[in-house]
């Protein structure tokens, strides 16, 4: 029964996740988005003191079910595993694991290198971009976000093929940008998670994910956890071999707690009832693994202590759009501008902000329907979300990446705010912007700037019948890339937006 309702909940828990990933309606937001905020290092990253004192509270009660029940990379792991087990002679299928000694010293070798990236990641966003490569969620949010965007752009644009018979423009057609290096990076990530677990379990959960070793040590002090009872053990090991974290000595009747990950397969396979989940040890055990416990208790609290420590530290340290442009359709594909300060989305505050927090897990690019966010494939913010305005423009009355971001490096925001917070302003390239037939400037930027900020003025004020150039009026100007996106020249738009360190209020 127990595992029944483990795997039920893992079940809704990665569908729900992987719908996030794939919402292009904004429903699963609205009833799942409290998931992504729950996941443990963008809760720590976000200072999300509900949701880390509850995920500390559910391990010292329960042991460590976040990793079999909410966190979508071990839910993928079990996946995996099972496809495993379906392979292949039922008895070698069912009994294919056995007890292995814990890899102490790389786990928690592993763990600090990962906090002092975190940690370093404040001052150099190279950090935090290489520890997002072992974080679970984030390792989780790039597969999701690059082989499952097939599917997110055939559902968005079948909405947005029968919002536009109905007359209504509330979808658009868009296309998800994906790099081929972060592509690739989601295969590898993938495959290397996957052959971990058809090969060895848990083992990715018990070796190399931080957030698997800093709640394993916490549920060493859980409440509950499966038991031996030694009078009931017949020594058949069906628990040890049926344990996908490995962590069972069956002929010692001891459970190793730090990598146990509360699956439950040892009580369904254990037919003499031997184990149990239960809050305290039955007296015949206490005996059996009491040596074994008053051994480590030192060095159990010493490493409580230092996790705690380094849980502080770290909770204080696309696009075919739909075009108004007049007509003017463009020729060849449009090309990005060199900016000297990439621009981060409205919500971000600062770039800095941004790139401290933002741990690359992409839900924000896929929730993006104006094909505006994309992975930055440069060295120092790789994989993590970079404004462009290739595919479309930021539209004024979108907030949808503020509304999913589960870490607080994109604050959530109203349209109301939207409207007044720069991100950036046009700077005009005067020698490529194109003249009419009259003699005059085209002025596409103008017309099509949703907060007016752009305007036509003579380019000699001294006389009103020279050509017209487009004059840009920064106390207006939000940022949001239409003038970029919809300027008829290409490749380079002749004029395009240059990104703002610190976001301003206008």
């Amino acid at each position: 029964m127990l595992k029944i309702l483990r795997v039920t909940f893992a079940i809704i828990s990665i569908v729900a996740i992987t719908l996030l990933f794939l919402d292009f309606t904004g429903v699963a937001q609205g009833w799942f988005g409290w998931l992504a905020r729950v996941q443990f290092i963008p809760a720590l990253l976000s200072l999300n003191v509900i949701a880390i004192l509850s995920l500390i509270i559910v391990t010292l009660l329960f042991g460590r079910v976040y990793c079999s029940v909410i966190c979508p990379l071990g839910v993928l792991q079990d996946v995996v595993n099972n496809v495993r087990g379906w392979i292949g002679k039922k008895k070698k299928r069912q009994n294919r694991f056995k007890y292995s000694k814990p890899q102490t010293w790389l786990r928690l070798a592993v763990m600090t290198l990962f906090i002092a990236m975190i940690i370093m990641g404040v001052a150099n966003v190279v950090m935090t971009s290489l520890a997002s490569f072992i974080e679970p969620y984030s390792v989780y949010g790039r597969i999701a976000s690059s082989l499952y965007s097939p599917l997110y752009d055939t559902g968005n644009n079948l909405l947005a093929d029968y919002a536009e018979s109905q007359g209504s423009y509330d979808y658009y057609h868009v296309e998800t940008y994906t790099s081929m290096p972060v592509m690739i990076v989601a295969v590898v990530s993938l495959l290397v998670v996957s052959v971990m677990a058809w090969l060895g379990g848990r083992v990715y959960c018990n070796t190399i994910c931080p957030v698997g070793t800093i709640l394993g040590y916490l549920s060493r002090y859980s409440l509950l956890k499966p038991v031996i009872d030694t009078t009931k053990c017949n020594g058949c090991r069906k628990c040890e071999r049926n344990c996908k974290a490995t962590c069972i000595d069956a002929k010692n009747h001891n459970i190793d707690y730090t990598r146990c990950v509360v699956c439950m397969n040892c009580i369904g396979k254990c037919s003499t009832g031997a184990i149990s989940y239960t809050y305290r040890r039955p007296k015949s055990s206490v005996k059996v693994v009491k040596v074994a416990v008053d051994k480590d208790l030192n060095e159990d609290r010493r490493n409580f202590f230092t996790i705690g420590a380094m849980v502080t530290a770290i909770s204080v340290a696309k696009a075919t759009d739909k075009t108004i442009d007049g007509g003017l359709a463009p020729i060849v594909a449009k090309a990005e501008p060199q900016r000297a300060v990439r621009i981060v989305p409205p919500g971000a505050i600062s770039l800095s902000n941004f790139e401290s927090h933002c741990t690359a897990c992409q839900l924000c690019i896929t929730a993006c329907p104006n094909g505006v966010l994309r992975p930055s494939t440069a060295l120092s913010t790789f994989m993590q979300p970079v404004v462009g305005y290739e595919n479309g423009y930021c539209r004024p009355e979108c907030v949808k990446c503020s509304s999913v971001c589960p870490v607080g490096a994109i604050k959530p925001i109203s349209v109301a705010d939207k409207s007044a917070i720069q991100i950036g302003r046009a700077v005009v390239r005067l020698d490529a912007c194109i003249v009419s037939s009259e003699g005059k400037k085209c002025g596409n930027c103008v017309r099509n700037c949703p907060s007016k900020a752009i305007t036509m003025a003579p380019k000699n004020p001294n006389n009103i019948a020279s050509n017209m150039m487009p004059v840009v009026n920064e106390a207006k100007c939000i940022g949001c890339g239409a003038c970029e996106y919809l300027c008829p020249v290409r490749p380079l738009s002749a004029i395009y937006i240059e990104g703002n360190h610190v976001h301003k209020t206008i």
